[in-house]
């Protein structure tokens, strides 16, 4: 049947362990809209890297596993589907630290992403234009080895990549992670940039919360594994408790107020 929702990715209520003992989620659920940047924020160890890893099927090749609930992507259940074939169907995970291929060239990484297009469409010059346009230092870079590359042109690679695949769906983790600020913005701009001009939707792991608002529609807070907020982006931005303990912002009365276990 046809999907005819309004959300791209639904994860409901799931559960995830590893190593047959550790829990690391415990009844998460979220959803994505279509067309739209959805925020999952929380402390390191809270399960944001872990929920992009249930999504997109890779909990296995660390021992982990989804052991309740469901996940669905255009309508459909990812249950059981290899990872390659997510891709294939639209959905790209830019995973944390990169993964690029160091010891191939700007191009060549770029070339490699396009076999997820193998059933929907074919890697045409296009491809790379868009690319380019989209990180012009990439272009001038084409032609050395991704491992030659700064940071800041590894992350752009990176979401590059995921670009050539024509994505419904990129799932983001950590793109500002050990990057200077100036480069921070700009990678968040062009984040921004591909949501709005080519209607690709997002859900972005990010511990600069700040950043991560700027860009989205819709935000949740996990904390040990589970969903403790969530609401429009505008909306959590005004909370007290969000504006305390993820932007940083708070005032002596409100401190006095509020007791934290």
């Amino acid at each position: 049947m046809a999907d005819v929702s309004s959300n791209i990715l639904e994860v409901d209520n799931i559960e995830v362990v590893y190593g047959k003992s550790v829990t690391a989620l415990s009844g998460l659920s979220l959803k994505v809209r279509k067309g739209s940047v959805v925020a999952l924020l929380g402390a390191n160890g809270a399960g944001k890297s872990t929920t992009l890893k249930a999504v997109t099927n890779v909990l296995p090749l660390e021992d982990g596993q989804v052991t309740a609930g469901a996940i669905r992507f255009s309508g459909e259940s990812t249950h059981g589907v290899a990872p390659d074939r997510l891709v294939r169907k639209g959905m790209f995970h830019v995973m944390e630290g990169r993964r690029i291929f160091t010891d191939l060239t700007v191009e060549e990484n770029l070339t490699t992403a396009g076999f997820a297009l193998s059933g929907r469409a074919s890697l045409g010059k296009e491809g790379y234009d868009l690319v380019y346009g989209y990180f012009p230092r990439l272009f001038e870079r084409r032609n050395g080895l991704a491992g030659y590359l700064s940071g800041g042109e590894q992350q752009m690679l990176a979401i590059g990549r995921a670009l050539i695949a024509q994505p419904s769906l990129i799932l983001l983790d950590e793109p500002s992670l050990g990057l200077a600020p100036k480069l921070v913005e700009e990678i968040f701009s062009i984040i921004s940039r591909i949501n709005r001009e080519q209607g690709v939707s997002m859900l972005l792991v990010e511990q600069n919360a700040s950043m991560a608002f700027s860009v989205s529609h819709h935000g949740y807070i996990v904390e040990n594994g589970k969903v403790m907020l969530d609401g429009p982006s505008q909306e959590l931005t005004r909370n007290p408790v969000v504006r305390e303990l993820y932007l940083g912002v708070h005032s002596d009365s409100e401190s006095k107020r509020r007791s934290y276990r």
